[in-house]
């Protein structure tokens, strides 16, 4: 079973991870318009803040079906964020 702090640094990675991505196709692209990815930074900082949020959660009764769910929501957030960035 994975712990909360392995939970918190695989959210950490992931969404940084994104992040960068967006800053990158930035500084690639400056003749384009950021808007789009400014939205993508934004949602992905609440994304965030909401995760985080989930994993400090002690109200839980099973935190580890409660780790796994937000696992999977993490995995599908990202991959809704990362075709975002495909997209630019």
């Amino acid at each position: 079973m994975a712990n909360k702090r392995d939970l918190k640094k695989d959210i950490n990675y992931v969404l940084g991870d994104i992040i960068e991505e967006v800053y990158i196709w930035e500084e690639n692209n400056p003749d384009k318009d950021k808007k789009a990815g400014e939205d993508i930074i934004d949602e992905a900082i609440a994304s965030f803040d909401g995760f985080m949020a989930r994993v400090s959660d002690r109200e839980v009764e099973n935190t580890a079906k409660h780790f796994k769910s937000i696992r999977e929501d993490l995995e599908v957030t990202a991959k809704s964020l990362v075709e975002k960035v495909n997209s630019l």
